[in-house]
């Protein structure tokens, strides 16, 4: 369904795709800089901004992870996406976006459906067996050189089956389509394409592709990935960015920004990835993540117990909603990040991060007065998240920091969202807008991943008028 040709920007020459109904790439030229970055540098420009920068990241081969519908037959699987505003899958054989293994793994997959007899899920009937496929590329081969890990990437497989288990009636199909992918594709093969196979089971109706039961059928079971400085561990349920590299790249620019010794809230935190890279970066004195998801918990588990010894900082992971009661876990900070869905920051969070001024005076005010000895905590979601919630690091974090955050670190990937949220919090007069870096984590859309860096806005007190009044001579 592509076909590219070259265009001139310049003195630089920059391919273009032409992709007539795949859902993915809306954008067919310019890939290198979307639309909406005038609009991003405009915009931050009338905040004071002078200086957005934006990385065009890598154009093609970026995707290192897809998540593809399957339907069609067992002699013409079409794998790929929905036709824009439909539920038609349109077959992508050869995305340029995507990760050149997971093409060759697609490819093999299709070989294995047809050889087996593998039904495609027919949503209309409810019947099949293969409802859908992830793909996801692990990069992080220390056996090669640096330079030639992104290019031998290994797949992981995650194949979406239509039954309640693995023990329903098309078990042997799931048997043998996964042994042969790893027959094919294994070590043992001409190319070592697939790093392991995995199985969930799914027989909803709605839209959702997972369901909540998975199984690992074969290949290493732990998958590792290397940005912002660490090893980091990701189910194939985690989340996980798509595009490595351009991730990298804004972890890095994001390091910068934190000062040594920081004391770091991550919300909305996942595995904890940005938080443990700051953590090992920047020596930070402590670091608590915080997620909603339970299941990313043990992607952390696993990833602190690859983070240097030597760390001296206390880490922790708490399963809880950022959006309830927020200024718990802000307080004892002295930098919050946010990496929030696309619909953007809670409303609740946002309302404690424009109060931080007036919270700061009434605490300063409480304290001067006589303080009470400190009450057990009885709150039922703090009381949750403690008791699911995962200790690291050589030093523990004193309860008495009651310091509220200097500084504030906003990753969006949702543009309009952002907008709204930014203008709130400038508003409020408690933030100043430092910096802002643009990042081009889907080439092919006119969306951006947004980097911007808030201050605490600085109100200068007014001078006391003296009152002695000046006599006029006569």
């Amino acid at each position: 369904m592509h076909s590219s040709s070259l265009f001139s920007f310049g003195a630089a020459r920059y391919p273009i795709i032409t992709c007539r109904v795949c859902s993915g790439c809306a954008q067919e030229f310019n890939l290198h800089r979307p639309t909406i970055v005038d609009e991003a540098s405009g915009f931050f420009k009338r905040y004071g901004v002078e200086d957005f920068t934006f990385d065009s990241c890598r154009l093609w081969g970026w995707r290192c992870r897809a998540k593809l519908a399957v339907r069609g037959s067992s002699d013409n699987a079409l794998i790929g996406l929905y036709q824009e505003g439909t539920h038609t899958v349109v077959d992508i054989p050869e995305c340029k976006a995507h990760h050149p293994n997971i093409n060759a793994a697609i490819e093999l997959l299709r070989e294995g459906i047809k050889v087996f007899d593998v039904e495609p899920f027919d949503e209309d009937q409810g019947t099949g067996d293969l409802r859908y496929v992830q793909m996801a590329v692990t990069t992080n081969s220390t056996s090669l050189r640096a330079p030639e890990r992104y290019k031998n990437g290994k797949v992981q497989v995650s194949l979406v089956w239509n039954s309640r288990n693995e023990k329903s009636h098309n078990a042997d199909k799931l048997q043998a389509l996964s042994s042969y992918l790893w027959r094919k594709g294994g070590p043992n093969s001409k190319f070592h394409l697939i790093h392991s196979v995995w199985a969930n089971f799914q027989t909803s109706t709605n839209n959702i592709i997972f369901g909540n039961r998975w199984r690992h059928l074969l290949g290493e079971r732990d998958f590792w990935e290397h940005v912002g400085g660490i090893d980091i561990s990701l189910d194939p349920s985690s989340f996980g960015q798509a595009n490595t590299r351009a991730f990298d790249s804004l972890l890095w620019k994001l390091h910068k920004y934190v000062p040594g010794g920081s004391s770091v809230a991550d919300l909305y935190a996942g595995a904890g990835v940005i938080g443990l890279s700051l953590a090992t970066s920047r020596k930070c004195s402590s670091v608590k993540c915080i997620e909603v998801n339970k299941e990313a918990r043990l992607s952390f588990e696993k990833t602190i117990q690859r983070l240097p010894n030597s760390l001296n900082c206390s880490i922790s992971w708490h399963h809880a909603d950022a959006s309830v009661n927020p200024l718990s876990w802000i307080i004892g900070t002295d930098v919050v990040v946010v990496d929030p869905p696309r619909r953007g920051l809670d409303a609740s969070l946002r309302q404690i991060l424009e109060s931080v001024p007036t919270i700061e005076k009434r605490m300063r005010s409480s304290s001067q007065s006589s303080s009470p000895s400190a009450k057990e905590e009885k709150r039922p979601w703090i009381l949750r998240a403690r008791e699911l919630s995962v200790q690291a690091g050589n030093k523990q974090t004193s309860e008495e920091n009651k310091t509220l955050p200097q500084k504030l670190i906003y990753i969006s990937c949702g543009w309009e969202s952002f907008k709204e949220d930014c203008k709130s919090l400038l508003s409020s007069r408690a933030w100043e807008l430092e910096k802002a870096h643009g990042f081009n984590f889907f080439p092919g859309t006119d969306s951006i991943e947004v980097l911007a860096i808030f201050k605490r806005r600085v109100v200068m007190k007014k001078k006391k008028k003296s009152g002695i009044k000046k006599v006029r001579a006569k």
